[in-house]
């Protein structure tokens, strides 16, 4: 039984065999070409169904699109700095809180502010003391007890400590100590070492670069404020892109935590320089933020559009989509038309822009595509002509 079935299995593939040389041979006889399965033709019943035209074209304005983000603004910022060199002992604010200039964002205790206190009381006190001689050395004069030559030397000595107090009061200044402190450290003679680090401006505080504990510097940056009533909307563009950017240039922009809304505005810098490592040009416009929606590190997409140009267009109804390609057919004869790979840029109504894949002249299916690939495709599975 088994060899049986062995002799009908090779007699079958005998037939299919002979079948397929048989077909080689009458293909070879008569010249026939293998079918393209792009290609199509169609009868006069369908080819009344479809409409061709050639291409024509339109005026496109060409956007540009770079990935963007809101900034501070840096002509609005400041950097507060540590006034003298000290301990933190106490920090008033956080990142993000809204603050008043003048306002208290920490304190400091620093042995170099009692130094200069100190100092302070020391030239104050001279120059009291020769004040008193002053006064005395005039009445005795008036009275013929000391001779004028010993009231010159007394008002030297004022003149000299009067300099030494300005000197000392100077650099109680320059640590931030603020006039009416020095007022009062002069009446009272009580020295504190903790002074504050103070807010330059209103604004909201961007950076916090303390903690407590941690020592500081003179000229040390311990805090960053900005005024986010306006910001930055910051883009950086493709150095192919950047050749028609100018300030003032008008572009649209949307925020990703506001995807409804639309900003208007125009270019208010473009860099003169291009990034070496990410071959952008950094372009921005200036964004009113009243109401501080906007906040530093969101991000956004501004669209730049360029001058109207006359392109190529394709409209949709002529385009097939085989996966991520785009196609269209191309007339070849009275009825036949080949599936052809296409370039397509942006889309422009109910047209997209030819970037390129057909040659200027050439007739396309403008309407009916779709229904002529299934046809297509229906005729390459059942292997018709």
């Amino acid at each position: 039984m088994k060899i049986l079935c062995v002799l009908i299995a090779l007699f079958c593939a005998l037939l299919v065999s002979c079948g397929a040389r048989s077909t080689a041979s009458a293909n070879e006889r008569t010249g026939a070409k293998p079918r393209n399965p792009l290609a199509i033709k169609v009868s006069e019943t369908e080819f009344e169904q479809i409409k061709i035209g050639k291409l024509s074209s339109a005026p496109v304005v060409q956007s540009m699109h770079a990935a963007g983000r809101i900034e501070a603004d840096a002509t609005r910022m400041v950097r507060v700095s540590a006034p003298v060199t000290g301990r933190i002992m106490k920090i008033e604010v956080l990142e993000g809180q809204h603050v008043h200039s003048g306002e208290v964002l920490a304190t400091i205790h620093s042995t170099q502010l009692s130094d200069s206190e100190s100092a302070f009381l020391k030239a104050y006190s001279q120059q009291q003391l020769a004040k008193r001689a002053v006064d005395r050395a005039e009445k005795l004069l008036k009275a013929d007890v000391i001779g004028s030559a010993e009231l010159l030397r007394r008002q030297a000595e004022l003149d000299q400590a009067k300099a030494e107090l300005a000197a000392a009061r100077s650099q109680l200044q320059i640590l931030g100590v603020s006039a009416a402190a020095i007022d009062r450290l002069a009446q009272t003679g009580k020295i504190d070492s903790a002074t504050n680090i103070v807010a330059n401006i209103s604004g909201t505080v961007l950076e916090r670069k303390v903690t407590l504990g941690q020592i500081v510097q003179p000229a040390e940056n311990v805090f960053v404020i900005g005024d986010l009533s306006r910001v930055w909307l910051v883009a950086d563009v493709p150095e192919e892109a950047s050749g028609n950017l100018s300030v003032g240039k008008a572009v649209q922009a949307n925020v990703s935590a506001f995807p409804a809304e639309q900003i208007h505005g125009r270019l208010s810098f473009v860099s003169s320089i291009v990034n070496p490592q990410t071959r952008t040009v950094q372009v921005r416009m200036d964004l009113p933020n009243p109401q501080h929606k906007y906040k530093p590190d969101m991000l956004a997409t501004m669209t730049i559009e360029n001058p109207a140009k006359r392109l190529d267009v394709v409209p949709l109804s002529a385009i097939v989509r085989n996966g991520d390609d785009d196609d269209v057919f191309v007339r070849t004869g009275p009825r036949t038309f080949l599936l052809t790979p296409v370039r397509l840029g942006d889309q422009v109504g109910n047209e997209r822009v030819l970037l390129g894949g057909v040659e200027p002249g050439k007739e396309i299916v403008m309407d009916g595509a779709f229904n002529l690939n299934n046809e297509r495709l229906r005729t390459a599975q059942l292997g018709e002509e």
